[in-house]
């Protein structure tokens, strides 16, 4: 502990006089917040964007371990890469949370939530974080956010990249892509593989008649999408993506010779046209299908299988009112669709839903305003709205204030399980009132985010005494969040701290495996042709389940040191280098699950 204080220490003592920066430029144009083009300055919501650079620097190699450094967000993973995980963001659940994959929902409607544990960053250009509810925008999930993940794209002319690498446990990573531009097409294509020998997903010390064995992740993907422009205002796109990855994992429950495994695969397809009408009037048509796809083995033997397909039609269209506003009206239909070895008293549903919405900004005023309406074939509407409004007080400072609404539809798991799940078909969907203000500073490259919110959510789908799913909870969860970010001369820093109070409102009894307080703080420095960087990550103490005895227990708070380097060998080649957990403290984000000791990876990547 004494050496990693003296770290943290020094990195605290060089980021001090450093004012605060976004390798993100604020001019940069993103499209989550508004589901409209607008630059990250113009943006009312709370919004961070992690660009294509910054997740190279990283070294990081699946999503969770990207996204774990931002604000408001925290993540459990039960035994290490491609381990089932949760997210949580602001304190929701891990099913308030729509993941989207290029604007395709790729999550189980089973579930509710998105195997985000399937993705790994060598498909990935460009990560956009929403926090607070845009069910407005988007729909079910969205009660504490929006993360919308792009892949990689290419500009210019052709080119290739290869990357790969090993390190700790056994891991082996391996990635390669061409695109670019020809004539008036663009187009790109990445596969990747990803495997790793891992560690025993439980521990040994607290289950011992688990099998004590490692567990490992095998993961293969690709991406591609290509694009034709007929002329300036029409443009066709279609493209493709396929994670597959092979897990061990442990059963609690089974012997110390089972070896629990499973077949996951993430897909999605789309099909797009943009078109421009006329002068102030964009159309884009999308046709989409996003799977979900998982079977279970028990010594080899397929002991499950459950997979959802997310059919999606939208038609989406952008009318520019005058200089100032814009005004946003859309259509959707999606059709879900369940396959299972499950007995499901139903397996398919559909939603139909109309959105409008406008964005304007009139020299120190900015708004927002979106309402949707959602119509499920089985329990019925769902409307949401949203209404924003940013004050400019100078060149570099911001005032922000948004209350909003949002649901979260209940899954075929509440409502169509088999006899003794406790399914109900008379569900309500889960409601969500969201308020927060905020405060933001940008000039010259820095950024500074502050951030109060306060969000209480209704009829959340519990248990009642005769183990019947019923609407009967309430939580609330508020806090803050402040971020920072800056350059000085050849040094990068990024920090973030979140405070949350995220209950049950019936009980107060804090809600599972979240912290009350949790932080990062990284640095980025440019020695020449080396850019060596620390990250510190930090969680408060959390409650949990104990694994053995289901009785409220506590884990432990924990901190963690990271270290980064990448050395230009020359301009298309480089070495990247990265140490995890450095020094090897033994924590847990699950009671009773392994997380990974000390590990090292040593990379190389070449781009033509």
């Amino acid at each position: 502990m004494k050496q990693e204080l003296i770290l943290v220490a020094l990195l605290g003592a060089i980021t001090l006089p450093i004012a605060a920066y976004s390798e993100t430029s604020m001019e940069l144009v993103i499209v989550t917040p508004t589901r409209m083009p607008q630059s990250l300055d113009k943006t009312i919501a709370d919004t961070t964007v992690l660009d294509e650079q910054e997740i190279r620097d990283s070294g990081a190699v699946d999503v969770p371990s990207l996204l774990k450094n931002l604000a408001g967000i925290e993540f459990y993973q039960s035994g290490g890469v491609g381990k089932q995980s949760s997210l949580f963001l602001r304190g929701t659940n891990s099913g308030h949370v729509l993941v989207l994959l290029d604007g395709v929902r790729i999550n189980s409607a089973t579930t509710g939530a998105t195997a985000i544990d399937q993705l790994m960053l060598d498909q990935i250009e460009r990560i956009e974080v929403v926090r607070g509810n845009v069910s407005s925008l988007y729909g079910s999930e969205a009660i504490g956010g929006v993360i919308q993940i792009f892949t990689r794209r290419a500009k210019g002319e052709p080119v290739f990249n290869v990357s790969g690498g090993f390190g700790s446990n056994s891991t082996q990573r391996l990635a390669a892509g061409f695109g670019g531009e020809t004539g008036d097409t663009t187009f790109n294509v990445q596969v990747s593989r990803n495997k790793t020998a891992g560690v025993s997903a439980i521990k040994p010390s607290i289950v011992p008649a688990v099998n004590p064995d490692n567990d490992g992740y095998d993961n293969t993907s690709l991406s591609g999408n290509v694009s034709h422009a007929f002329d300036a205002d029409n443009s066709l796109a279609a493209s493709v993506f396929q994670s597959r990855g092979n897990v061990q994992f442990d059963n609690a429950f089974g012997a110390t010779t089972d070896l629990d495994t499973g077949k996951s695969m993430l897909s999605k397809y789309s099909v797009a046209s943009d078109n421009r009408l006329n002068g102030s009037w964009k159309s884009k048509l999308q046709l989409a299908q996003g799977t979900d796809d998982y079977q279970g083995f028990l010594n080899g033997v397929q002991s499950y299988y459950i997979k959802t397909n997310n059919r999606q039609i939208s038609w989406q269209n952008t009318l520019t009112v005058n200089p100032s506003g814009s005004v946003l009206l859309g259509l959707e239909n999606l059709s879900q669709h369940v396959t299972s070895d499950t007995a499901y008293t139903q397996t398919t549903r559909t939603v139909n839903s109309l959105f409008a919405g406008y964005t304007g900004n009139y020299d120190a005023h900015q708004a927002q305003v979106n309402i949707r309406q959602d119509r499920y074939s089985d329990f019925g509407t769902a409307n949401t709205d949203l209404l924003g409004y940013g004050y400019v007080m100078n060149d570099s400072w911001r005032a922000t204030a948004t209350i909003s609404t949002a649901f979260k539809s209940p899954t075929f798991n509440d409502l169509y399980g088999p006899p003794g799940w406790g399914s109900n078909p008379n569900l309500r969907p889960e409601r969500s009132r969201n308020m927060e203000i905020g405060l933001h500073f940008a000039a010259d490259g820095h950024r500074f985010d502050a951030v109060y919110f306060d969000n209480r959510i209704r009829d959340l789908i519990a248990a009642d005494n005769t183990w019947t799913l019923q609407n009967l909870k309430a939580t609330r969860s508020d806090g803050g969040e402040i971020g920072y970010a800056g350059q000085f001369g050849e040094t990068g820093v990024k920090a973030a701290i979140t405070t949350q109070n995220p209950r049950d409102t019936d009980t107060g009894q804090m809600l599972l495996r979240r912290a009350k307080i949790f932080a990062n703080l990284a640095l980025l420095q440019q020695f020449g042709i080396w850019k060596v960087g620390g990250e510190w990550q930090y969680s408060g103490k959390r409650e949990d389940y104990d694994i053995n005895t289901f009785a409220r227990t506590t884990l432990a708070s924990y901190s963690l040191v990271n270290l980064t380097a990448n050395y230009d060998i020359s301009k298309q080649l480089k070495l990247s280098l990265r140490a995890d957990n450095l020094f090897d403290r033994d924590y847990m984000l699950a009671h009773g699950y392994n997380t990974l000791g000390r590990t090292l990876f040593v990379g190389l990547n070449y781009q033509q």
